[in-house]
């Protein structure tokens, strides 16, 4: 019997104290909001990089980076190699645009966790 690739993960970026913002977000969220993130990510970790809108879509301009797409609420982010998400940024978005501000913090979070992985 072959059991095929290994499944995808997904993973939560951690600060340098271990402390995940994008964790804490989740956490805070009312019940129906936290439900429907956890849906998402289970729908991201079944279908994969198969997944697209509009549940999630790349971030024009700005690759490797995804966002996902609950309602309102958005988390950035990017596959990785041992078939991982890392999830490194979440924010409620309120009007038409990403603020650019968003995209730098999961950028920077990026950068910090690939150094962290060497």
């Amino acid at each position: 019997m072959t059991t095929g690739p290994p499944r995808w993960t997904v993973e939560f970026y951690a600060d340098a104290r271990g402390k995940s913002p994008v964790l804490e977000f989740i956490n805070g969220l009312q019940d129906r909001e936290r439900a429907k993130v956890y849906n998402y990510l289970r729908l991201l970790r079944e279908l994969e990089i198969k997944l697209g809108m509009p549940h999630a879509r790349p971030l024009t301009g700005h690759k490797p980076l995804w966002e996902l797409r609950p309602g309102a609420i958005r988390l950035f982010y990017f596959a990785h190699t041992g078939r991982r998400f890392i999830v490194l940024h979440a924010f409620r978005k309120r009007g038409q645009k990403t603020p650019l501000r968003h995209i730098a913090i999961a950028k920077r979070r990026m950068t910090e966790f690939l150094k962290g992985e060497k």
